[in-house]
């Protein structure tokens, strides 16, 4: 009679790795993440812009260059100065989205410069939107099982989002673990179905996290889609 550690399907990545293993993630895929961000600000209509046109980008590209000093290449430096740092940087992306969000959801309430021209507020509705996915993404991605280091090195037996991958083993590589961009299609697909479509998740801060980014994203969508018909018509 075979016991439980014979059926592979009852195994998990975490149950698999060998130990002291270290599975890092490449520092470029954030870093991708962060510039396309700084753009995206720069490109603001000042109206929905948190500050000056170089603040936000300036301090967000201080704060990456310290990451990539501190732990360059692949992230697997366990470092409550570098987390803290790399906290503080999704901090000011959430902060520059959702004060985006809630001008640009002011403006297409009471009426703003660029919310009278159908081009001008896609335009401006795009930028916003792609901003929030993007900082969502880092967000999830920085906030689960204690980060990208922490994930290097092991990963947890109850893992705070559940990807495929961990719900079936079977269907993952040996040491899988999960990348910046799952958590970015995560967060494109919270924004897009308001719903989980590919990582489930098990914890308070995760449910709620995907709950307002799901409102925030239906709220924005449906207003600036009202709002292009009122002006059409």
């Amino acid at each position: 009679m075979n016991g439980p550690s014979d059926d592979p399907a009852s195994e998990r990545p975490a149950d698999r790795d060998a130990p002291n293993i270290l599975v890092a993630e490449a520092r470029w895929h954030m870093a991708s993440a962060v510039l396309a961000a700084m753009i995206l600000t720069i490109l603001l209509p000042p109206e929905v812009r948190l500050g000056p046109r170089w603040l936000i980008p300036s301090l967000e590209g201080v704060l990456l260059i310290v990451l990539i000093a501190g732990d360059p290449g692949a992230i697997s430096k366990r470092s409550s100065v570098l987390r803290g740092v790399s906290i503080g940087l999704v901090a000011v992306l959430i902060a520059q989205a959702l004060l985006s969000t809630a001008r640009l959801i002011d403006d297409l309430i009471n009426g703003g410069p660029h919310t009278n021209s159908p081009g001008l507020l896609l335009a401006a509705a795009s930028i916003v939107w792609l901003s929030n996915n993007i900082a969502f993404g880092l967000l999830y991605w920085e906030l689960d099982d204690g980060g990208a280091a922490a994930r290097a090195h092991h990963l947890p037996d109850h893992p705070d989002l559940a990807f495929p991958q961990q719900l079936n083993p079977n269907i993952a590589p040996p040491n899988w673990r999960p990348r910046f961009i799952d958590f970015l299609y995560l967060a494109f697909t919270n924004a897009t179905a308001f719903s989980p479509t590919d990582a489930m998740p098990l914890v308070p801060w995760a449910k709620i996290t995907m709950a307002v980014q799901a409102s925030i994203s239906l709220a924005l969508l449906g207003l600036v889609v009202a709002r292009a018909v009122n002006v059409l018509t």
